[in-house]
Order: structure tokens, then C-alpha cells, then sequence
């Protein structure tokens, strides 16, 4: 059983004769040579349901720090709060509310549908892209098991990223960015983004670039292309919201990631038997 961090590739596979069941605890599993193991005979099981609703909560615990300058405040009112508190009102004075805006979501599988669902819930509207779904009918459920359904439609990538003010990454490890230079021209100036999918679907140097620019307001970061070191630019640039890939960092996700695997495990036992 691995989580991100540890590779599982031919090597390991191949000097362990007795292994049966490689197990991810989460939802991506490019750290694992998951074909090569299959070929073998092994079974490769992941979570990919546990951790959906943690990673959303990430991603607008980090949109709405930014679109209220917290991480910026939060740095500068131990510093200056008590000589400069009436500057530091009027710089924090011009946040932005996300209700009635537009959230463009790449990538609508379990993640990116968890992330509709909460931004729904705050009164926003919803585009999103996948090369996979056409529609999707989307159960927003209350505390008291009422539930309401939105039917969404996925469009273009390209309309996704003109028609968003703020834009959420759920998309798988890639071999080539998701979101390089071509993709920022195509943003509305102000833009705002969060990546809590995988390091590499964003070029890193265009991203600071559009930050320098203007063309993206703020962005936050909870994955980066060179773990476990992100680049020091991103971890000086006053404009980031960062964390260290803990998406899924939740009390509540590990013990649903335990508890899934576990029952995969007791499945599979139960079928070799």
C-alpha cells in the first residue's frame, strides 16, 4: 500500500515474487507501472472516491483566501498591523465576492464534480471541460436529504478558459501542459487559478509570467512540477497561495482511503479463495 510519494515501478515489482495487490491510497496512480503489474497478474487498486469532497474544500479554502488577499494579509498584519493598520485596510479593501461569477472547471470526473458542487452551493455558474463527458447530472444534497440536481454540459476547453473568472485544474499526471502561454492568452485579465490536481499540467515560468503580467490575478498551488522542491519563485511571489500537496490531507479522506482499500483488499482475497 503507497500513497504519491513512493514509486512502485518494474523494479520492485519484479523482486517481489510473492506480491498480490498494489494499493494507492488516493486517486492518481502515475507513480505506479500499473500495466506492467496487471501483465504480471497483480491487482492495482486505488481510491479514486475517498479524497474527492477534501480536495474540493482545498481548492476554495485557497480561492476564497485569495479573492480576500488572506495570504497576503496574513503576512503583512504580524508585520505592520499595529503601525499600519489603516493602510493595510484600504490595500485589503478590493476583494471579490465568487458568487454570480463563473468557475471553469478542467477535468469534470469525481474531483472536478465534487468542485462543482460546492461552487453551486456558493451561487456560482459552472462551465467545464472533459474529453471524456458530455453531460453530467450533478445530486447536490443538503443536511437534511434534500437534494437538487444540475444538469451540466461540458464545452471546449478554449470556451472554458474565455468565459471563467476562476479556473480549477482536476485533471490527471500529463506528458504536456494543460495550461502553458497559448492558454493564458486565451483568459480574461484578472483570472483567477488553482491547481490541486497534479505537478506539470501547468507550465510553471508561464504561470509567473501571467501573474507579472496581470493576466492572472492570483493563483494557488497545492502541487508542483518539482516535488519535493518547488522552484524558490513560486514560494517568493507575493501573488501564490501555496500548500504543500495536502489535498487529500484530511482526517475524514484517510480514513475513507483506509477504509475503501480495505474493502477492495477483502474482495479480492475473497475472490482467490
Amino acid at each position: 500500500m503507497v500513497r504519491s510519494a513512493t514509486k512502485v515501478r518494474k523494479d520492485i515489482i519484479d523482486n517481489c515474487p510473492y506480491l498480490k495487490i498494489i494499493g494507492r491510497g488516493g486517486v492518481g496512480m502515475d507513480n505506479i507501472d500499473v500495466e506492467y503489474a496487471r501483465e504480471k497478474g497483480l491487482k492495482v487498486i486505488n481510491t479514486p472516491a475517498a479524497s474527492s469532497h477534501s480536495v474540493a474544500e482545498l481548492v476554495f479554502a485557497h480561492l476564497l483566501g485569495m479573492a480576500r488577499f488572506l495570504p497576503e494579509s496574513n503576512r503583512q498584519m504580524p508585520l505592520e498591523g499595529d503601525s499600519k493598520f489603516k493602510d493595510l485596510k484600504k490595500s485589503f479593501a478590493k476583494g471579490v465576492e465568487l458568487e454570480g461569477k463563473t468557475i471553469g472547471i478542467i477535468g469534470f470526473g469525481r474531483i472536478g464534480q465534487a468542485t462543482a458542487k460546492m461552487a453551486l452551493g456558493l451561487g456560482m455558474r459552472v462551465v467545464a471541460y472533459d474529453p471524456f463527458l458530455e453531460t453530467v447530472n450533478l445530486e447536490l444534497s443538503f443536511f437534511d436529504h434534500q437534494s437538487i440536481f444540475f444538469q451540466i454540459n461540458t464545452i471546449s476547453k478554449e470556451d472554458v478558459l474565455k468565459e471563467a473568472d476562476f479556473i480549477s485544474l482536476h485533471v490527471p499526471a500529463q506528458k504536456h501542459y494543460i495550461i502553458d502561454t497559448p492558454e493564458f492568452n486565451l483568459m480574461k485579465d484578472g483570472v483567477f487559478i488553482v491547481n490541486a490536481a497534479r505537478g506539470g499540467v501547468i507550465n510553471e515560468v508561464a504561470l509567473v509570467n501571467a501573474l507579472e503580467s496581470g493576466k492572472v490575478s492570483n493563483a494557488a498551488l497545492d502541487v508542483y512540477e518539482n516535488e519535493p522542491k518547488p522552484e524558490i519563485q513560486l514560494l517568493m511571489h507575493d501573488k501564490l497561495s501555496l500548500t504543500p500537496h495536502i489535498g487529500a490531507a484530511t482526517g475524514e479522506a484517510q480514513e475513507r482511503i483506509g477504509t475503501e482499500l480495505a474493502s477492495q483488499i477483502i474482495s479480492i482475497f475473497e475472490e482467490i479463495a
